[in-house]
């Protein structure tokens, strides 16, 4: 399918955030790959945050190009499983390198770009209500992680 040139940028700009959040690092003697989003994950709270921002602007910018409700709905719903098991220290990162939901999303929507259906564009306001629901869940299970770590330092070592 050709893509008119606004739409082509964007998705170059979408691929090239999702292969360095999801699979920018290939593991020596392996084929596997991790990206920056686990590595980011091992700094407590923040670097969550750094990659949940990046990847709600992976889904607004894929609700500018079209997608419709049930697709951005899936592609919070990405978001939000891997916030809620990646918070967990140590396992979540573990988990953060095999879920990959940048790359799930960045499928969601080639896939759409590719067969677009009759459905409409997500409205704005439904997709920013989504998002500030997901970005309000990340803060909260970040601000949980420090808590928790906090709680289980002061027990190990006071």
């Amino acid at each position: 399918m050709q893509l008119d040139p606004r739409t082509a940028a964007s998705l170059s700009k979408l691929r090239t955030i999702s292969h360095v959040l999801d699979n920018a690092i290939a593991l020596p003697g392996t084929r596997y790959r991790v990206g920056l989003d686990p590595v980011l994950g091992l700094l407590p709270g923040g670097g969550d945050m750094i990659g949940a921002i990046l990847s709600i602007y992976m889904v607004w910018e894929s609700a500018q190009l079209g997608v419709p409700p049930a697709t951005v709905t899936k592609m919070v719903s990405n978001l939000v499983l891997d916030a809620a098991l990646g918070s967990f220290p140590v396992v979540g990162d573990f988990f953060d390198a095999t879920w990959k939901a940048n790359s799930k999303n960045l499928s969601l929507l080639e896939a759409h770009l590719n067969a677009p259906n009759v459905e409409k564009k997500a409205n704005p306001a439904f997709v920013l209500l989504l998002l500030s629901g997901f970005l309000m869940l990340a803060i909260a299970l970040a601000a949980l992680t420090g808590v928790i770590i906090a709680l289980v330092w002061n027990a190990l070592f006071q």
